[in-house]
């Protein structure tokens, strides 16, 4: 299956600006309830429930849906705590299990909220696109080409339905990141000669194997650690990065990509078969190179940031410190330095959290009738990410096209919680692209 880089090149301006609705608009109408579904109860999820009760005056939670009791039953209780009347979940729209996301679109509810593992994410949009729900739809969106195909049909297919659909990407929802790659687009750094971009961070959680889990139940609920499951952590965390830089170059599909990775501090078996860091070269048509780095080992120096260098000055976006700065012809910087990966920090800041402004949006548009799609640029950032882990794992010089055409399935069909499978460990040189 061969696909055109065409379909990737975008003209260049800010991404997200056909999607911009005032949250603070007057709503067309507020008389309706409208009723939310929440499937993933983990705490993403619960997060994404939190912001779409704050969006709207006149919103429920109505049903739950999870692999897990216990998630499910953690994620009420914390939620029921906080909204009271608003949580409007009963027994029967609790719905537990592997099917429990289709039992749940199955029901009365207006808007779905999708945020599970990343491998389940293809089927549960397609359900809910099929369903006409409207869609908050997490990042990633699939951890194969084969799952990012069947989530670019479904965004296609719910633009053509007027479903709104907005991805988890909340760096793009985020004011002074909008405010400082339209400057960059708008040529204030100039033509743009290079790009760096990091994600470097330290471990994360782990749940200890428990009496009476399955081999697939105890794989499950530590899903970080299976690239079948979670896309490895270039997809499913450092992705936010990849998706600045891609924002950064207007959203323009590089020619090639190169690659390296590996596993050095994180070799217990128990962290499953993803690599604990990645190095990417990114090459574009007019030679320019983006390069990004990014790792999960601790003990180690953090660093989240993008780094452009053009023919009129430079641009600096660090997620850690806040900093939103161009320097050279055209200095500008943003005048609100706060630390934004603190969530208490938009308390003190006149910028609102990133997370609510999706939502606000979301809902915004669907009260205003104006369905907002974000379905292009956010399976682009996929991509973008899928392809380097392919680089990485093969140490192969690979195409955008051949990214978007492998016929490469990590995530098996029909998993049940007595299923047996395993991936093996990549080994740049010996895996090979498929």
């Amino acid at each position: 299956m061969e696909i055109s880089r065409r379909q990737f090149t975008k003209v260049a301006g800010l991404a997200t600006v056909g999607t911009i609705i005032s949250s603070n608009s007057v709503w067309a109408s507020n008389s309706n309830t409208l009723k939310v579904g929440l499937i993933g109860c983990g705490g993403r999820g619960t997060g994404a429930a939190e912001q779409a009760l704050n969006a709207d005056p006149n919103v429920v939670l109505s049903a739950m849906a999870d692999a897990f009791a216990d998630h499910l039953e953690e994620s009420f209780n914390s939620l029921k705590e906080k909204f009271g009347d608003k949580i409007q979940v009963g027994n029967n729209k609790k719905f537990v299990g592997l099917d429990a996301f289709q039992k749940l679109i199955d029901s009365d509810v207006d808007v779905v909220l999708l945020a599970t593992p990343p491998a389940f994410r293809p089927e549960h949009l397609e359900a809910a696109v099929n369903a006409g729900k409207h869609i908050f739809c997490e990042k990633p969106f699939a951890v194969d080409a084969p799952g990012l195909r069947r989530v670019m049909i479904a965004a296609k297919k719910a633009q053509e339905k007027q479903i709104s659909l907005v991805s988890g990407f909340c760096w793009r929802y985020h004011i002074p990141k909008r405010e400082t790659f339209s400057r960059v687009l708008n040529g204030q750094i100039g033509e743009i000669l290079s790009a760096e971009a990091t994600y470097n961070t330290g471990e994360l959680w782990y749940k200890e194997r428990q009496k009476g889990w399955s081999d697939m139940e105890y794989k499950l609920r530590n899903w970080l650690y299976y690239n079948w499951l979670s896309g490895d952590h270039i997809i499913e965390q450092a992705i936010h990065s990849i998706d600045m830089l891609s924002w950064a170059m207007g959203d323009e599909a590089p020619v090639k990509v190169t690659g390296t990775g590996g596993r050095q501090k994180r070799t217990d078996e128990k962290y499953g078969n993803i690599f604990d860091h990645f190095g990417v070269t990114y090459e574009y048509s007019n030679g320019t190179k983006a390069y990004f780095f990014c790792r999960q080992q601790s003990g180690t120096t953090p660093s989240y940031a993008v780094e452009l260098t053009g023919t009129d000055g430079k641009c600096l976006v660090d997620c850690r410190t806040g900093l939103h700065e161009i320097k050279g012809k055209n200095p500008w910087k943003y005048d609100d330095d706060t630390k934004f990966t603190d969530e208490n920090a938009y308390k003190k800041s006149k910028v609102k959290n990133m997370y609510q402004q999706e939502h606000d949006e979301l809902f915004a548009s669907i009260r205003e009738k104006k369905p907002m799609n974000d379905g292009e640029w956010m399976t682009r950032s996929n991509l973008l990410a899928m392809a380097g882990r392919m680089a990485g794992y093969t140490g192969e010089t690979i195409s955008y096209e051949q990214a978007l055409s492998s016929m490469e399935v990590l995530f098996p069909e029909n998993i049940t919680f007595s299923t047996q499978y395993d991936v093996p460990i990549a080994i740049p040189g010996i895996t090979k692209f498929k």
